[in-house]
């Protein structure tokens, strides 16, 4: 599972989910995966997610208002019982014989002091429960994030670019917005250099890179993606048989050549056009 999206239970639910509601959710998702990776990314709250039970003020654009980890450093108590459940998840695993393929990873990371009080926070967490450790990443979907990946790969154990979100704060376009949907394309230029210099610092102190969201279900756009230096695409599972074919299907050589010409290119159009004839590729 590349992103399991917590927040969906918070929306669900009237008032907080428990500690021990979390635990069964996540053990009920964990034990069928057995040792494989499942990342759990804390309660993105926030922007089009609202929950009533948290009593959330209004804001004038909640898409840079109060959201994901800022949210949650500000509900802390809600914080520690998420972590707390996940990290009892583990442990039941341990308890099972079974290596923990859990991941944590937090979300709308803008800056390295956002970064580093949630590790302590974790930290402190898995601590107090006797837990192992589990790896801890980011989201990068603030090109804030992106612009200071070489400070954050020297602390993080993984990165996950939530595409969505960096497209349309790139672009300063809300995804969502009728008449401009359209024109939030992931193939800009401006976006792909911001993935580029993700994946250069997290090679360079030997982390690995994932992507999820729309982008990484286009088969073009995830050619790009691994030829840019992406390791891990999250997808929904429709989508996973026509990526994989694609993907097995052509020289690496080739796809990371192209992926270094889209960079200079200078628009979205021109990006599109360079990936018309997949048969360059194979």
């Amino acid at each position: 599972v590349g992103l399991l999206r917590t927040e969906f239970m918070f929306e669900a639910s009237t008032v907080e989910p428990s500690i021990e509601e979390q635990f069964e959710a996540f053990k009920s998702i964990a034990e069928p995966l057995a040792d494989r990776t499942l990342i759990i990314r804390t309660a993105d709250i926030g922007g089009d997610k609202p929950v009533s039970w948290l009593n959330m003020p209004k804001e004038e654009n909640p898409f840079l208002g109060v959201r994901g980890i800022r949210l949650s450093l500000r509900n802390e108590a809600m914080l520690r019982n998420q972590l707390s459940a996940i990290y009892k998840t583990s442990l039941w695993q341990q308890a099972q014989g079974i290596k923990s393929g859990i991941h944590i990873m937090f979300p709308m990371i803008a800056t390295l002091a956002e970064w580093q009080k949630a590790k302590a926070i974790a930290e402190q967490v898995r601590i107090e429960l006797g837990a192992t450790y589990l790896p801890l990443g980011i989201m990068i979907e603030i090109p804030s994030a992106a612009l200071l990946a070489d400070h954050f790969a020297k602390e993080v154990d993984f990165f996950s670019i939530g595409s969505n979100d960096l497209t349309q704060y790139t672009l300063a376009m809300d995804r969502l917005h009728p008449s401009l949907a359209a024109e939030a394309d992931s193939y800009t230029p401006a976006l792909l250099r911001l993935i580029h210099m993700t994946t250069k610092a997290a090679e360079a102190n030997g982390k690995w890179v994932g992507v999820c969201g729309n982008m990484a279900a286009d088969p073009n756009m995830a050619a790009i993606l691994v030829g840019l230096g992406v390791t891990e695409l999250s997808v929904s599972p429709a989508n996973v048989p026509a990526v994989k074919y694609f993907i097995r299907s052509i020289s690496y050589q080739k796809l990371k050549q192209k992926s270094q010409l889209a960079l200079t290119k200078s628009c979205a159009a021109e990006v599109h056009e360079l990936y018309e004839n997949r048969d360059e590729l194979v």
